[in-house]
């Protein structure tokens, strides 16, 4: 069984997919390519993709909405490619379940930087942890299950998160009572640095609040340091089996 990761690039410029073909290729991923949502469809349906570079522009249904289908359908990792301007796009392309963006005019070798962080986050997310890890993390009532990657409420409810959300309450969770900076949470939970600007942290952490907070607009649990991130303010305890 070929162990080589297949990526499906979608998008309508011929151009851009013959580069990237061209370009990703060299480095020992084997590449599909799509033209709009229904050749995206026909090529998921007939290989096995292990990623998708999705173009938000594109004839017919655009990107946001195949995101959007993707996710609903199973957690195939998704990278959104957008304008350089769409800062809204790219946004609403993080809230509604994609891994990761990129914006054009974008660099290569950045693109597949991507890639290998968000494989790399797969991989990690499908894998138990090794014995005698710290494997459950409670805080405020909540349950943190490191090894099944699920978060229980006080109640004992199931609540879903995302790959991206739970990484980044993770990444809080084992540093308690200590800011972080968007930069370090960006390393810490995506394995990869950014830009200072970068606004994918502000969203996932307001996609938290709203799933553990008593009150998202007055958070008591991860608060804002203004001008240099966020904080978990509520103590956090430790066990190595889950229960």
């Amino acid at each position: 069984m070929d162990a080589t990761p297949h990526l499906l690039i979608v998008d309508d410029d011929s151009e851009i997919c013959t580069l990237l073909s061209s370009f990703l290729a060299q480095y020992g991923y084997r590449v599909s390519v799509a033209t709009n949502g229904g050749a995206m469809m026909r090529t998921l349906a007939s290989a096995k993709i292990d990623l998708v570079v999705l173009d938000i522009m594109l004839p017919g249904k655009d990107g946001l909405a195949l995101c959007k289908e993707l996710r609903a359908s199973g957690r195939l990792p998704i990278i959104m490619l957008t304008a350089i301007d769409g800062e809204a796009d790219r946004v609403l392309g993080l809230e509604i379940g994609a891994d990761d963006y990129l914006t054009k005019p974008f660099s290569p070798r950045e693109l597949v930087a991507r890639i290998r962080a968000v494989l790399r986050r797969a991989a990690h997310a499908g894998s138990g942890a090794p014995p005698g890890a710290i494997q459950v993390y409670e805080f405020a009532g909540w349950r943190l299950d490191v090894t099944r990657r699920q978060l229980f409420s006080p109640a004992g409810a199931l609540v879903v998160l995302r790959t991206a959300e739970f990484d980044i309450l993770l990444a809080l969770v084992e540093r308690p009572q200590r800011t972080l900076s968007r930069d370090q949470l960006l390393d810490l939970a995506r394995g990869r640095a950014s830009s200072p600007f970068d606004r994918a942290i502000d969203v996932h952490i307001s996609r938290l609040r709203k799933r553990i907070e008593a009150d998202p607009k007055e958070p008591e649990m991860i608060r804002t340091v203004r001008s240099e991130g966020y904080y978990f303010a509520v103590p956090v305890s430790a066990s190595g089996a889950s229960p």
